[in-house]
């Protein structure tokens, strides 16, 4: 029981080396510890604000990455669209060159058909006129075999013509 309650002397004992490790602290240890604690407060501070501006730069680049985006988005709209018009364009002229193309096969086929008729027409009109002729010539060498009808018949058609 000794522990519990001390000596007199042993207070003040531990009471002296407690003030002469406080002096040596204060004088010696005392300021280190302030300034590493300061020290160490600062770098913390400086972490932080550099954290804040870290944090900061990374949202502007969230923003910046955005608007990159975004303007991304645009172009690519534009692009398709651009695409879009350019291949109805494509077809719109193809189908114009077509259609035209077929207008004009059409219209040159139906000139070749129209000559086609107008020659086949004009040997229809020939041989025509070469059956009437043969056939005229043949009645004639038959009516006109005899001398006296032959000097009627020119009589007759002498008659027929008019004189201006």
């Amino acid at each position: 029981m000794d522990l519990m309650s001390p000596s007199f002397g042993l207070l003040i004992w531990t009471l002296l080396a407690f003030l002469i490790v406080l002096f040596i602290l204060k004088k010696f240890a005392w300021k280190p510890i302030l300034a590493s604690l300061k020290e160490r407060e600062k770098g913390i501070n400086d972490a932080i604000s550099s954290a804040e501006k870290v944090k900061a730069e990374m949202a502007q680049m969230k923003s910046e990455n955005e608007s990159i985006l975004a303007k991304a988005r645009e172009e690519r709209a534009s692009i398709v669209k651009e695409a879009k018009e350019t291949s109805e364009k494509m077809v719109n002229d193809a189908k114009d060159k077509a259609k035209s193309e077929f207008d004009r096969i059409v219209s040159e086929a139906q000139v070749a058909i129209q000559q086609q008729k107008n020659a086949a027409l004009t040997d229809v009109k020939n041989q025509v006129g070469k059956l009437v002729i043969e056939v005229a010539e043949k009645v004639l060498r038959k009516e006109l075999s005899d001398k006296t009808a032959q000097e009627n018949y020119i009589k007759e058609l002498a008659g027929g013509v008019k004189l201006n």
